[in-house]
């Protein structure tokens, strides 16, 4: 073990074949690696049982979902439990390319205020495009509204800032850890070479009466949980930082506009955003049954 050394994190979540090959590009360029399984069946876990023999990393199993924050939280006491002292953290269909350890670290080596680096994020692409997905960025380079997967993060941090926000479930859990982290006046870094491929939700292009549509598809359980967790995320993090909650709800605000207008299942997807909305009015977190 040494000072950066990095254990790989990966939630699954009735994992696919490809997610195999993501995994094993991710176990080449790390010193350890933990897979948390949200639940799937043992149909699905069979192949992943075997793997992990095979290559030597982690299982951990879960009978049941329990959301994105909870799994990481655990995949990340593992790793600190064992030692390491980074951690990165993978969605399942997330591909890292070729060096993408070594330059993730590299901008932290030379970052000029290392010491308070908190998390390092990668540029992200489409996988089908290979077109860069653009994020707002701040004046030091970190991402704004960053997403999970493809995060460096040194273990010191859970010890200052503490775990994942596992009231959230899913969703909103990546940006509640970086404005908290940015609250405590430790800083969200930006790695100009590592890239990213992931496509969040399952985007498409829907042109009506002649306007293009950008449509991100989430299901209804996700509006679900995308309209209930905005609530206390902004609510906590308004004062702190205005100009970038109002900019994350406009981004929001427009994006489920586009779903009422120009996505299937319209119906039950607001029925799940107005329930969405009112679970967070009212303070009901967690994981929801019956969406």
């Amino acid at each position: 073990m040494t000072a950066q050394s990095v254990c790989a994190v990966i939630v699954t979540f009735h994992p696919s074949a490809n997610m195999f090959e993501n995994l094993r590009h991710v176990f080449a360029q790390v010193q350890g690696l933990v897979v948390v399984d949200n639940g799937s069946s043992s149909a699905e876990l069979d192949p992943l049982r075997r793997e992990s023999l095979s290559l030597g990393f982690h299982l951990i199993e879960n009978r049941e979902n329990l959301g994105i924050a909870e799994a990481l939280n655990q995949g990340v006491r593992w790793a600190k439990s064992n030692g390491y002292p980074w951690v990165i953290l993978f969605d399942q269909d997330s591909e890292i390319t070729d060096g993408f350890i070594r330059q993730m670290l590299g901008a932290w080596e030379l970052h000029p205020h290392r010491d308070g680096v908190a998390s390092i994020h990668p540029r992200y692409y489409y996988p089908e495009t290979g077109i860069e997905m653009m994020v707002p960025r701040d004046s030091e380079g970190g991402p704004i509204l960053p997403m999970t997967s493809g995060t460096l993060m040194p273990v010191w941090i859970f010890d200052k800032i503490g775990w994942f926000a596992s009231e959230y479930f899913i969703d909103f859990v990546d940006w509640e850890y970086c404005f908290r982290i940015r609250a405590a006046s430790y800083l969200v870094a930006d790695s100009p070479h590592a890239k990213l491929l992931h496509a969040p939700g399952d985007p498409a292009t829907r042109t009506i009466f002649g306007h293009t549509f950008h449509l991100s598809q989430h299901n209804a359980i996700r509006r679900y949980y995308i309209s209930r967790n905005c609530i206390p995320f902004y609510s906590k993090y308004f004062r702190s930082f205005p100009r970038w909650v109002l900019s994350g709800l406009y981004g929001q605000f427009k994006d489920t506009i586009v779903c009422l207008i120009a996505e299937e299942n319209r119906t039950l997807k607001f029925r799940s955003i107005l329930l969405g909305t009112w679970d967070g009015l009212t303070g009901r977190m967690g994981k929801r049954q019956g969406i």
